[in-house]
């Protein structure tokens, strides 16, 4: 072992000293070419085998068995029923008849009838209907010294036929209006005089018409109309009015064009009560032919019409004609869906003013009118409506609009000097006076809908008149509002009432002086207090023909004045029933 040892160590020695020697002799340099190229390879990773071996001493071995199936038939008497959809429950459909007759009374005489039936022929494609409505009163207001009962009836008839490609419709009706001209002024005129005035007028109103829808047509349909109205003072007015409708398409858009030709004329027996004779009547006659041309414009949230008014004016009396070119311009867009609706629009017009319709508004004026046309320049107005919720709407808008020729209500001066049939001359009636009107105001709005079963409505209005000749704007108010209800209890009972509110107005009182400009006769401005006035109703179905209810109007038991020197009925009840059948 000793010697073996040895020779190791003494080769180990040798080594060190080989290897220090290659150090320090420099050996050169070679070039290696590598003939194979290097390519590597992934060996494949050791996988653990799905189904390890097991290595137990004692392995359990499955246990055969056999088995079988006895099968014992068993009756039934289970069928499966087919499937059904669920029915939803609907209301009851009301039924609906053709005629319908009411009639109900009160206290000053109050008496109310309405009629209406309506006939099929040929399976609903023609129809014929009936109205007749009745309203008189014979008045006994305390403290009036004249007459001053009412009557107001109207007969109509109409024809209506459908088609394949038009529907069309013909109207005939007549109407007798009886008023009195009962407001005279207090403390003027003596027992005497008074027994001396002829207070009653009378109004007669003869209308045919007719109206034509069109399908799949550039003549969209129209209507004409033609009235004949008069009184019992020898007063006579026609209108007759004709107004095609023309649609065609421009590009993509369709483009609406409304042609008018409407004439109003006629002749007061009596002249003007400014006037302190009355030697001459008064006759006029106004022309109008126009053509409104409007494009209509809408989009995902947005709706735009765009139009103009084109229309020639002429008054056949005094030959004399002028041109009018009016705006014709809405839009609105929505903001928040139906939340929110921004909307306006700038509009104006050529109205035809007629006897017919002052008398509508005023039955209390006189037969001495002067009968102009209403120049509307403009009527611009910016508001927002929508929905706050699913039964609760709103809707505010701001407007201002100018117009020439506006009529307003003034007082007749009294003419001690007239000594006409009709005794309308004694400060007891109403003339129509012309002035040009500038109006800013604001209008709201809010409507609450719930179930159907109860409706609840609210609106205000603000009115800024500033008139061309410095004057009130005569018996205009500054303030309107009204509030309205309706309440479907069960279904029998229902029940609903009305408000309203008027703000203060101006009128004028004067007398006539021989040789005097109108402007110039003594006068005195008269303020008319506001007035509210409410009303209620209630009702209660028998079955589904027989109804009966109750009006309560002027709740207030309020005497004010809805005209100047003209006092209104203070608390009225009336009591009736109604009838629904097949006739």
């Amino acid at each position: 072992m000793y010697r073996e040892l040895k020779i190791i160590i003494i080769a180990f020695i040798c080594s060190v000293q080989f290897l220090s020697a290659q150090d320090e002799k420099d050996i050169g340099t070679e070039t290696v070419t590598v003939v194979r190229p290097y390519s590597p390879a992934v060996s494949d990773a050791f996988k653990v085998k799905s189904i390890p071996n097991l290595n137990d001493s004692i392995v359990l071995q499955k246990k055969k068995i056999d088995y079988s199936i006895f099968s014992v038939p068993v009756a039934s008497t289970f069928t499966p029923a087919k499937g059904k959809a669920s029915v939803v429950q609907k209301a009851k459909t009301e039924k609906l008849y053709n005629s319908f007759a009411s009639v109900s009374v009160g206290n000053f005489g109050n008496a109310i009838a309405d009629f209406y039936t309506s006939r099929d022929i040929d399976r609903g494609n023609k129809r014929v209907d009936f109205g007749l409505n009745h309203h008189s009163s014979r008045g006994e207001l305390e403290g009036v010294l004249l007459d001053n009962d009412f009557y107001n009836t109207k007969l109509n008839a109409s024809y209506i036929q459908k088609e394949r490609d038009m529907n069309w419709r013909s109207d005939i009706g007549f109407q007798h209006q009886k008023y009195n001209w009962y407001g005279l002024p207090e403390g003027v005129f003596d027992e005497a005089t008074i027994n001396t005035i002829n207070e009653g007028q009378n109004y007669f109103n003869l209308e045919a018409g007719a109206q034509l829808k069109m399908d799949e047509s550039v003549f969209e349909g129209g209507e004409v109309l033609y009235r004949r109205f008069w009184d019992a003072a020898a007063s006579g007015e026609n209108r007759f009015l004709i107004k095609p409708k023309f649609q065609f398409p421009v590009s993509t858009e369709l483009v609406t064009l409304q042609v008018n030709f409407d004439y109003v004329g006629g002749s007061f027996k009596n002249a003007s009560i400014n006037s302190s004779t009355n030697t001459l009547g008064i006759t006029y006659g106004q022309l109008q032919f126009g053509a409104t041309p409007s494009l209509a414009i809408s989009g995902e949230k947005y709706t735009i019409e765009l139009g103009a008014s084109l229309v020639y004016g002429m008054d056949t009396e005094l030959s004399d004609s002028n041109f009018y070119i009016y705006p014709e311009i809405r839009a609105s867009y929505r903001l928040l869906d139906d939340t929110v609706i921004a909307y306006g629009g700038v509009e104006g017009g050529l109205e035809q003013n007629s006897y017919y319709g002052f008398v509508g508004e005023n039955p209390f004026v006189s037969p001495t009118l002067t009968i102009l046309p209403t120049d509307r320049q403009y009527d611009a107005f910016l508001g927002v409506k929508g929905q706050l919720i699913s039964n609760l709407s709103y809707n505010i808008r701001g407007f201002y609009k100018a117009e020439n020729r506006k009529p307003l209500y003034k007082l007749n001066p009294l003419n001690s000097f007239r000594d006409d049939e009709k005794g309308y001359y004694f400060g007891n009636s109403f003339e129509v006076f012309y002035d040009d009107i500038k109006t800013i105001g604001l209008f709201a709005e809010l409507n609450v809908d719930i179930n159907r079963e109860f409706t609840l409505g609210v609106n205000a209005e603000l009115f800024d008149y500033n008139t061309e000749t410095n004057n009130p704007a005569w018996n205009l108010p500054d303030v309107k509002g009204s509030l309205f209800l309706d309440y479907q209890i069960g279904d029998k009972w229902y029940l609903g009432a009305n408000l309203f509110y008027v703000g203060e107005r101006r009128d004028l009182s004067a007398e006539v002086v021989e040789n005097v400009l109108p402007a110039d006769f003594p006068s005195t401005v008269i303020t008319l207090d506001s007035f509210f006035d409410a009303n209620a109703h209630v009702g209660y179905h028998f079955n589904e023909h027989l109804s009966i209810f109750a009006k309560a109007n002027n709740l207030a038991n309020n005497a004010y004045q809805r005209w100047a020197n003209f006092r209104v009925q203070t608390f009225q009840v009336l009591i009736g029933a109604s009838y629904k059948f097949d006739f």
